[in-house]
């Protein structure tokens, strides 16, 4: 799905979601930085949110649990969440051990 198939790594990921975005919701891609946050800097809504994880799911496979927008504050967060799920990258940092451990659970790709 729209080259999820050539995502091998967390930067591939983090273009990848960037473009989805962009092309979706119209944001500039100025404003799809790293270290935006999702609510405020994007100005997405819990909905918009939403379908970006699903769309997410669907290319690559992957689940994200129950409070996974409780754990993303940042773009970058979002990538590294599912760049680990997907197996690209190792766990996150940020992520709450009982999220983690559920999340790896549904997802036999993500890593140590």
């Amino acid at each position: 799905m729209r080259g999820s198939e050539e995502v091998s790594n967390w930067m591939n990921m983090f273009r990848w979601i960037v473009k989805l975005i962009r092309d979706e919701y119209g944001i500039d891609e100025a404003k799809l930085t790293r270290t935006a946050t999702i609510e405020q800097d994007l100005a997405l809504s819990l909905e918009q949110i939403e379908q970006i994880l699903e769309t997410i799911q669907e290319a690559f496979s992957i689940k994200f649990p129950p409070g996974a927008l409780d754990e993303l504050v940042r773009l970058e967060e979002l990538c590294l969440l599912a760049s680990w799920l997907a197996g690209f990258y190792k766990k996150p940092e940020f992520l709450g051990a009982g999220f983690a451990e559920s999340a790896r659970a549904i997802n036999p790709r993500a890593a140590a």
